[in-house]
């Protein structure tokens, strides 16, 4: 089990949600990374990033849907091909180096798609969504697979695809990246349970009480204040760094 929680890592927790929360992501595959280098059991791992992406995304979700932001019949679709996925994801069983292998592999992805500039406004929509988009939902599948394995949303690389297929406008991408890393969170978080056991998820997310709390100031700050200390792509480098350093770290130890 986790033990005893250092400040440290919950201070971790409530930055890496803060950053994450301000671009519109949950900040998973970070929260993997920091408790796999804290040493928690490998098994444990994903239900309490998961657990902590739902924390993160669900007040930004009810938002974006009471704000009319979020497109639901696209990311209804979407997110039905991917949250089965993301299930079967959380009931695969896998060893602990193939596990950290992925989580690293993950982890480098994630920071190069932070990399990938973001368009927005009428630059965005000008010629209109591409041939690809209609394709997304089922792309999306895997992304969900792997959401549920490893313990992230999948939001991270869903939206920079959206905005290279030019789906929608930037804030209709935002809203349906923050609905779908929420939904793949629970069902992922679902498998995970069965698998592991209750017993074992109680346990891990009991522990981890700190941790969530932290991210749940961490994501409502974030959220709420967009973060202005720092320009968005800033941020979304910053983070990158951090992410990239952590994911070939854990692909150097596998």
């Amino acid at each position: 089990m986790i033990g005893a929680v250092p400040a440290l890592l919950a201070l971790a927790f409530l930055i890496t949600a803060l950053l994450y929360a301000s671009v519109g992501f949950g900040g998973g595959s970070t929260y993997a990374a920091l408790l796999a280098i804290s040493g928690l059991d490998y098994r444990l791992l994903p239900m309490v990033a998961l657990a902590c992406n739902i924390v993160v995304v669900a007040g930004g979700t009810v938002r974006f849907a009471r704000a009319g932001i979020i497109p639901w019949r696209a990311a209804l679709l979407m997110t039905a091909f991917a949250a089965p996925a993301a299930l079967l994801g959380g009931l695969t069983p896998i060893g602990e180096g193939s596990f950290m292998l992925l989580l690293g592999a993950s982890l480098v992805l994630t920071a190069i798609t932070m990399l990938i500039p973001v368009r927005e406004g009428q630059k965005m929509v000008a010629d209109g969504p591409s041939r690809v988009a209609a394709a997304m939902p089922v792309i999306a599948a895997p992304l969900g697979y792997l959401a549920g394995l490893v313990g992230i949303g999948g939001g991270i690389f869903l939206a920079p695809l959206l905005h290279l297929t030019r789906w929608k406008d930037a804030r209709a991408i935002a809203a349906t990246a923050s609905l779908f890393i929420l939904v793949n969170s629970m069902f992922g978080l679902i498998g995970q349970l069965i698998k592991q056991g209750p017993g074992a998820f109680g346990g891990a997310i009991g522990a981890a009480l700190p941790l969530l709390i932290a991210v749940a100031i961490g994501g409502q700050i974030g959220s709420l204040m967009a973060v202005k200390v720092l320009p968005g792509r800033w941020i979304r480098w910053l983070t990158a760094a951090l992410v990239l350093v952590v994911g070939v770290r854990l692909l150097a130890e596998s």
